[in-house]
């Protein structure tokens, strides 16, 4: 019990003072009782984060039960990692460039939590254009992109407010998105198309709780690379709305048709945007998580405010690998153009080879891609009337074919599935033939009939 004393003087002289000492108990009569009466007990509860948090690929993946054929080698073209055959490693100068990194034992201690300065300015060089021009200070270097991603989120957008995310699109938008208390709005991508945005029906789901909207190209699942023109009508949109954008370019450069890829912010002097991308797949070293946040913001209106909110939130961690930072110098300088034109080479044959099998298997609609790591396949379910949806249909693939695709349910995006194109060239053909053959077992309609509008 808390108690305050007080001295009240009570009719004395100055030499000898009568006092009364009392002491008052300022926590209320009832303190002690309720003390004894609390009974202490273990209520231990994840935070409301956690409960928020949501992966839609672990929440449908998890739920499979279907067992691979035992009398058929599993084929995963599921796993959107380019390294996990062997058949296609990193450049031996970027191997060189982490070696020396290690070797020097510059490298073994804290960085500051945005990267070295240094390792800044050669990101910033690397990505400088005369349209986009970048500085040291514009860079943040993160641990793979998807930490540049939860940064920009976590820096443009409140609790309450809400971010305009591509459908089909990447799972992890969402995930991030909602542990955040951030709404999440799908705008839709057109097959016919080629996956360009419909842009009237992103402008119509801008309000005045945007915080941002999310541009992704090439993208993840689709494959799609948009044409400069369409990335001009996507700045027009941010324009009129006066909505930054985010712009997630972790496949940068990837594409099948030499210039066909546009970085956003070289198209546009007034638009905010922060960009992010990173090693992960145009280097083949995803396991080493070096990714970057550029701010493109000629107008000022980021200001300072985003640019210190970066900072703050950068600080939460202790930045990315010090290792990979004190190696990225050679890692962009000596890589040879050689490597990067081999990697599209490959990922192109096998995209050709898959479109061309799948084009032909009545009931599939293949959409062609053009860059990335990934194509789309359409399906029309009403000639596979025992599958309810393309979960089920991709399961009984697994059980049946020991095939895995990803559903497109798992990017908002049902009856297709995405097929990871980095496998080796023999597996590649042998998963489109396991395909055309479940198929062939399950299709009901008439021989060759394509009621899919498909893009051949």
């Amino acid at each position: 019990m808390q108690t305050d004393a007080y001295i009240i003087h009570v009719n004395g002289s100055v030499a000898h003072p009568k006092v009364l000492d009392v002491h008052v108990n300022i926590q209320g009569p009832n303190t002690v009782d309720k003390l004894k009466a609390r009974k202490p007990r273990w209520a231990v509860r994840a935070s409301e984060m956690s409960r928020k948090t949501f992966n839609p690929i672990r929440a449908i993946v998890d739920t499979m039960t279907a067992v691979p054929n035992p009398n058929k080698k599993m084929i995963a073209l599921s796993i959107g990692d380019p390294t996990v055959f062997g058949n296609l490693p990193t450049d031996e100068q970027v191997t060189r460039a982490m070696k020396e990194a290690i070797d020097s034992e510059k490298y073994n201690g804290y960085a500051p939590s945005i990267g070295y300065q240094s390792s800044r300015e050669v990101i910033a060089k690397y990505f400088t254009c005369q349209d986009a021009p970048l500085e040291a200070k514009d860079v943040i270097l993160t641990s793979g992109c998807s930490q540049a991603i939860e940064l920009a989120l976590s820096v443009l957008a409140n609790p309450g407010q809400n971010i305009l995310v591509p459908r089909p699109g990447f799972s992890l938008y969402k995930t991030l998105a909602l542990s955040l208390g951030i709404e999440v709005k799908l705008y839709n991508l057109l097959p016919e198309k080629s996956w360009e945005i419909d842009l009237k029906h992103m402008e119509s789901l801008v309000d005045d709780k945007t915080a941002c909207i999310i541009i992704n190209n090439p993208s993840n699942p689709c494959g799609s690379v948009f044409s400069k023109k369409h990335l001009q009508k996507i700045l027009a949109v941010a324009s009129r709305q006066c909505v930054p954008l985010l712009s997630d370019e972790i496949y940068g450069d990837m594409v099948f048709e030499e210039g066909a890829f546009h970085y956003l912010a070289s198209l546009s002097t007034n638009i905010p945007i922060l960009s992010c991308g990173g090693l992960a797949k145009r280097w083949l070293v995803p396991g080493w998580r070096m990714g970057w946040i550029l701010i493109h913001d000629r107008k000022e209106i980021f200001g300072k405010e985003i640019r210190e909110g970066l900072v703050r939130l950068s600080q939460r961690i202790l930045g990315p690998c010090t290792i990979v930072q004190g190696a990225l110098e050679h890692i962009v300088k000596r890589t040879p153009q050689e490597f990067y034109d081999n990697t599209i080479n490959f990922i192109k044959s096998n995209a050709d080879l898959c479109y061309t099998t799948l084009s032909s298997v009545p009931g599939l609609c293949p959409v062609r891609p053009a860059g990335a790591m990934y194509l789309m396949v359409g399906i029309d379910m009403e000639h596979f009337p025992e599958f309810e949806s393309d979960v089920d249909f991709t399961e009984r693939m697994i059980s049946e074919q020991s095939v895995f695709c990803l559903p497109a349910t798992c990017f908002e995006y049902p009856n297709y599935f995405r097929i990871v194109l980095t496998v080796p060239e023999d597996m590649m053909i042998e998963a489109c033939r396991r395909i055309r053959e479940f198929c062939q077992q399950h299709y009901q309609g008439g021989e060759g009939s394509q009621d899919l509008e498909c893009d051949k």
